[in-house]
């Protein structure tokens, strides 16, 4: 939690001055961090798990992804390492896979898994999937909500019940805050898609044994679940804020 929000959640006090107990945070984002937690807890140990799951075609992590751009007639995306670990990603401003050092060079289920799945974003992009033309459209006005979003809310609750216009715009700064959660909701389907292509062209191509498929289907699902985390917890955080702004209005 940031300060800002701590400072927030002090202007939705009782009027009488008695000390505030953030219950909204302690019963609804409370228990979706806790989640995000075991989230990424859960995804670290899979990928280890399975990172020592030797696959028996000996590709590598790029040498994968590639043959599974290749499956799909993917031609022009270049693969290259980036530091650190499970730092993968896509950047397709100039076309590119990144692979981290724990995934370009092994050739473990949990390498080959992830690259693939990093493939699978290049894949979306050369069939223009619609739901991540949506997520790229709106990231730069998500960009502004989220920062856009505690200043206006904390303006908002200091005249809130004083008789002012201006309360209203802690509503103005929910609403910057919903962009963000909006963006989460749509990264869901996009994550979800490129690891079912990562897994249908690992499988096609006959990148791994149905053994092995199985080690690197569950790293991709324990990735996914970090994904639904953070959409649990923009979600608790939106009806927190909505809360404490409603309460504050004087609408509870």
């Amino acid at each position: 939690m940031t300060s800002g929000e701590h400072t927030i959640t002090d202007y939705t006090s009782e009027r009488n001055h008695a000390m505030f107990f953030d219950y909204y945070y302690i019963l609804w984002v409370l228990p979706a961090v806790i989640f995000a937690i075991w989230a990424s807890a859960r995804v670290s140990s899979t990928f280890q798990k399975y990172s020592s799951q030797i696959s028996r075609s000996g590709l590598s992590g790029s040498q994968a992804a590639r043959r599974v751009l290749e499956a799909e007639e993917v031609y022009q995306v270049q693969i290259e390492r980036t530091g650190g670990s499970l730092t993968d990603h896509y950047d397709p401003r100039i076309n590119v896979i990144r692979l981290s050092d724990s995934v370009c060079d092994q050739t473990s289920t949990a390498a080959i898994g992830v690259a693939a799945h990093e493939a699978g974003h290049a894949i979306q992009y050369a069939r223009g999937y619609l739901p991540i033309k949506i997520r790229n459209a709106i990231i730069p006005v998500t960009n502004i909500g989220s920062r856009l979003a505690l200043p206006l809310i904390l303006i908002g609750l200091l005249f809130a019940g004083q008789g002012s216009e201006m309360g209203k715009m802690a509503y103005l700064g929910v609403f910057c805050f919903g962009l963000s959660t909006l963006f989460q909701v749509i990264t869901l389907p996009v994550e979800f898609d490129a690891s079912r292509r990562a897994l249908r062209a690992i499988e096609n191509a006959h990148i791994l044994t149905e053994e092995e498929l199985s080690g690197a289907r569950k790293v991709l699902t324990a990735a996914a679940l970090t994904y639904v985390a953070a959409l649990a917890v923009s979600l608790t955080q939106l009806f927190r804020l909505l809360a404490i702004v409603n309460r504050r209005n004087g609408r509870e």
